[in-house]
C-alpha cells in the first residue's frame, strides 16, 4: 500500500528526500463557468490563432511598462519557492507586504505538471513538459534531459539584462552530465548568466571539504559561476538572501537592468534530521508512514504552533474524504489517517510555515537592499512557487505531481513600476509567465513558445479566462496500458477550465470535477449522466490540446467553457465559504 518511496537523509546516493505521492483535493477550486450546472454543447470548430509578432501579446497588444532603469526597461526579480502551497503565503509577511498588498494577487495561476523538475524546465523554455521532454525528476529525466543552451537568461541577456539564477536550479544537477555538452555538470555554467550561484547535487562523501548538497539546509554547496563553493553550518536561505544582496549591489553600479531568478528550496524537505521532526509511523509490517520536513534554524522553531491546529488539507474533525470511490486507483488504496498520522502532519505543516518563514524575512532584507540602492522603485518583484504540495487533501498525507488543485494551484503575485493593485482571475500557467518575463523585458520569444503573455491584464483590467491549462504528469504507480491515448511517457494528462477539470490517466482511469459545485474535487461525476456531454465536449478538446505547441496551445475554448472575471469573482468566494465549512468543522 505504500505508493511512494523517500530515501534516506544523509544518503550517498540523493543526500536529499525525493517525495512522490497521490492524492488530492482542497484550496478552492478558483474556477467556474458562464453557464450552470447544465452540460454544454459540442465544441464548435475554433478560429485559426496568427502567431504574435516579438514583443508582442498575444491576443492583445504590446505593453509598455513605465518606469525603469536608464534604458527605459524595469529589472525584474522573480521569487520562485519550492514546493509551496498558495494557502502558505500567509507565513510570509513581507512577500504580502511588499508584493501582494502592493500589486496583483494572481488567483488563478498554475503549474501545469506540478513537480519541480518538469515545472522550471518550463519557466526556463516557456514550453509544456510534452514539447521540452523533462518529464520527471530521476533518469532518464531530470537535468540531465535540459538542452539549456537557450533559455530565457539567454533572451534576457540579449535584450541587454544582466542575469542571476540563485538557489536550486533542475533536480540531479551536478550529477547527472549536461545535454548540451555531455561531459559533467559540477562545473557546468549554461549560457545566459552573468552569475550563475545554484545548489549542486553531486555525491561528495562525507570526507570532503565540499560536502553538502540543494536539499541541505546547513551543509549547501553551490556551483558559483564554475567554482564548488561549500556553505557548511550556514542556513542555506540566509547564503541565498545574502548573495542576491551582493548582486543587487552590484548591479546597481552596472547601466544595465538585471534580471535575477531568485530558488530558495524551502519549504522543500530536506536534511538534516532534527530532533523534533515528526517520526515514521508504522501501522504494520506492510504499512511505513514518514513524514519528510525541511530543516529550520531554531530561532523560528514554534512559531507558529498555535495558529497551524492541523493540516491545511485535513478537516480539523472527521475524515478529509470518506468516500474514494470515485478516484483513481492509486487514491482509492489510501486508508483515512489515523490520530498519530494527523498530529505528524500537523507537525510537517507547522515545519513548513517555519521554514517559508525563515526565507520571508530574507526576502524583506533584499527588499531593503532593493531601496538602500534606489532600485525599488525601478522592480518588478514577482513571487511564485514552482508547484503546490498535498497536505491532507483525498487521504495523502504529503507529494504532488497529480493535477488536483492544491499541487496544480501556486501562488503568483506581482508588483513594481506600471502593474495594477487588486486581483486578477484571468489565468496565468509557468509559461504564460515566461512570456510575460519576455514582453515586459521588450526581448524576443524563445522557440516555439506554448506560453502567452499577460502583460496587458498585469498593466490594465482583468480578462476572460479563454483558453485552457493543459495538465500532465508521470505519476510512477500508474501503470500505462499499450492503447492508452495519453502523450509518450505521461501517465496522466488532462484539461483544466475556469468551470470544469478533465483528468486521464494512461491506465484508463478518469475523473471530471464541476468546480463550482464542487471546488474541493470531492465527488467526480465522470459516471454522471447529466455530465455526458460536458464529458464529450472536454474529452474531444483534451484530444486537441493534449500534445499542442506554440499557437495550437492559444486556441480559444468554446465561448460556453469560457468564464468572465465577474463570474469568476463568485466563484473564489463560494469556494472559500466552501473551504471554512469543510476544514473548520
Amino acid at each position: 500500500m505504500f505508493s511512494f518511496s523517500v530515501p534516506r537523509r544523509g544518503s550517498t546516493i540523493t543526500r536529499a528526500r525525493t517525495l512522490v505521492v497521490a492524492g488530492a483535493v482542497v484550496l478552492a477550486a478558483l474556477g467556474a463557468a458562464v453557464y450552470a450546472a447544465r452540460p454544454s454543447s459540442p465544441a464548435p470548430r475554433h478560429p485559426a490563432v496568427v502567431a504574435p509578432s516579438p514583443g508582442a501579446v498575444p491576443h492583445g497588444r504590446t505593453v509598455r511598462v513605465p518606469g525603469g532603469t536608464s534604458s527605459g526597461r524595469p529589472n525584474i526579480l522573480v521569487v520562485m519557492l519550492d514546493d509551496m502551497r498558495s494557502d502558505e503565503m500567509k507565513f510570509a509577511p513581507n512577500a504580502r507586504r511588499y508584493v501582494r498588498d502592493r500589486g496583483l494577487d494572481f488567483r488563478n495561476s498554475f503549474s501545469p505538471y506540478p513537480l519541480c523538475c518538469p515545472a522550471r524546465a518550463s519557466f526556463l523554455l516557456g514550453k509544456y513538459a510534452h514539447n521540452h521532454g523533462v518529464l520527471y525528476h530521476l533518469a532518464p529525466y531530470g537535468f540531465g534531459a535540459l538542452d539549456d543552451h537557450l533559455t530565457i537568461g539567454g533572451r534576457m541577456q540579449q535584450a541587454g539584462y544582466k542575469t542571476a539564477l540563485v538557489g536550486k536550479y533542475l533536480n540531479q544537477y551536478g550529477l547527472q552530465p549536461s545535454k548540451v555538452t555531455g561531459g559533467p555538470s559540477e562545473h557546468y555554467v549554461p549560457a545566459g548568466w552573468s552569475d550563475w550561484m545554484v545548489g549542486l547535487e553531486t555525491p561528495f562523501p562525507r570526507s570532503s571539504p565540499d560536502w553538502g548538497n540543494t536539499y541541505n539546509y546547513f551543509a549547501f554547496t553551490q556551483n558559483i559561476n564554475g567554482r564548488t563553493v561549500p556553505h557548511t553550518g550556514e542556513y542555506s536561505s540566509t547564503v541565498i538572501g545574502n548573495e542576491v544582496r551582493g548582486l543587487i549591489g552590484k548591479y546597481h553600479r552596472a547601466d544595465k537592468p538585471f534580471f535575477m531568478w531568485v530558488t530558495p528550496v524551502a519549504p522543500h524537505i530536506g536534511d538534516p534530521v532534527e530532533s523534533d521532526d515528526p517520526r515514521p509511523y508504522r501501522e504494520s509490517k506492510h504499512w511505513l508512514q514518514e513524514f519528510p520536513t525541511p530543516a529550520r534554524p531554531d530561532w523560528v522553531k514554534g512559531r507558529f504552533d498555535k495558529e497551524i491546529t492541523h493540516a491545511p488539507g485535513q478537516p480539523a474533525h472527521g475524515p478529509s474524504e470518506a468516500d474514494v470511490s470515485d478516484k483513481p486507483q492509486n487514491i482509492r488504496k489510501w486508508r483515512e489517517m489515523v490520530p498519530t498520522e494527523i498530529t505528524e502532519l500537523r507537525d510537517v505543516a507547522r515545519q513548513r510555515a517555519e521554514s517559508i518563514y525563515a526565507w520571508d524575512v530574507e526576502f524583506g532584507k533584499i527588499v531593503q537592499r532593493l531601496k538602500d540602492t534606489g532600485e525599488y522603485d525601478n522592480t518588478v518583484i514577482v513571487f511564485t512557487s514552482d508547484n503546490g504540495y498535498y497536505l491532507g487533501e483525498h487521504r495523502q498525507r504529503e507529494g504532488k505531481i497529480k493535477a488536483h488543485e492544491p499541487v496544480l494551484h501556486v501562488p503568483l503575485d506581482v508588483a513594481g513600476p506600471g502593474i495594477e493593485q487588486g486581483v486578477r482571475y484571468r489565468p496565468i500557467t509557468t509559461m504564460d509567465l515566461t512570456s510575460t518575463i519576455l514582453d515586459l523585458a521588450h526581448a524576443r520569444p524563445l522557440p516555439a513558445m506554448d506560453g502567452a503573455s499577460v502583460l496587458a491584464a498585469m498593466t490594465g483590467p482583468d480578462q476572460t479566462w479563454s483558453e485552457p491549462v493543459v495538465t500532465e504528469g508521470l505519476i510512477t504507480d500508474v501503470h500505462r496500458r499499450k492503447t492508452s491515448d495519453l502523450p509518450e511517457g505521461l501517465t496522466t494528462s488532462g484539461l483544466r477550465t475556469g468551470r470544469y477539470k478533465l483528468i486521464r490517466y494512461a491506465n484508463g482511469d478518469n475523473e471530471l470535477y464541476d468546480l463550482m459545485t464542487d471546488p474541493n474535487e470531492l465527488t467526480s461525476v465522470w459516471d454522471d449522466p447529466a455530465y455526458a456531454k460536458v464529458q464529450e465536449q472536454l474529452v474531444a478538446l483534451w484530444e486537441q490540446y493534449k500534445t499542442c505547441r506554440g499557437d495550437g496551445c492559444r486556441v480559444p475554448l468554446p465561448a460556453s467553457l469560457q468564464t468572465t472575471p465577474e463570474w469568476l469573482d463568485g466563484q473564489f468566494r463560494n469556494a472559500r465559504a466552501q473551504d471554512k465549512a469543510y476544514y473548520d468543522n
